[in-house]
């Protein structure tokens, strides 16, 4: 929790492991016990973000029958902001290494980035397959729409409507009953489901 908090509230390079372990209250040495460096605890705390959004996915599954791209993708981003907001410190530090430039292999940064493409592929294609995406586009293209899209959109909407970091410590998922959110999501939908129909659909 505490390696969590350091990483969460500074970059990589600010980091310290000196400051992790003091407020631990442990020595130096019991640190490398289960850690080579900086890097691997960095490496266990991304693994650790990605299966814990996982296992936070399954707990809450979409509606039970529900099968358009649309509606599930609605479905998909309120999951995301409420595994955000509730887990505020570990979705941030996830954030931080892929957008932030961490000293670190290309492939931490890849393994993140690769589990949203698995999330996202089989997503695209049933859109395609219902006829819902336009099958002309190009699908990675599709794919990394949504994974960029939805993996920033907690940052974006926390700044837009002025939600302090800390008061998801308290509030979690509760800040999600904001009515300016739920209408930014809306809008955010609409977008994504004008611009990926077919050509020849009809406007809704």
């Amino acid at each position: 929790e505490l390696a969590i908090e350091e990483f969460a509230e500074k970059s990589y390079r600010s980091a310290s492991i000196s400051r992790i372990v003091a407020r631990a209250g442990i020595a130096k040495g019991s640190f490398y016990q289960y850690f080579e460096d900086k890097a691997d605890l960095y490496r266990y705390l991304i693994q650790l973000s990605i299966q814990e959004k996982q296992r936070f996915f399954e707990a809450h599954p979409p509606p039970r029958g529900e099968t358009d791209i649309f509606d599930w993708l609605r479905w998909l981003a309120k999951a995301g902001l409420d595994f955000q907001f509730t887990n505020p410190r570990l979705a941030r530090v996830t954030y931080r290494a892929i957008y932030e430039d961490a000293p670190l292999p290309d492939v931490y940064r890849t393994a993140i980035q690769e589990s949203g493409k698995a999330f996202f592929e089989p997503l695209v294609q049933r859109g395609i397959t219902q006829g819902r995406i336009d099958p002309n586009l190009d699908p990675d293209l599709v794919v990394f729409i949504f994974s960029a899209l939805l993996t920033q959109l907690g940052e974006h909407l926390m700044q837009r409507l002025g939600i302090p970091r800390e008061a998801l410590l308290d509030q979690g998922a509760r800040a999600l009953d904001d009515p300016a959110l739920a209408a930014l999501l809306t809008d955010l939908i609409t977008i994504l489901e004008r611009g990926l129909r077919p050509h020849d659909a009809a406007p809704e």
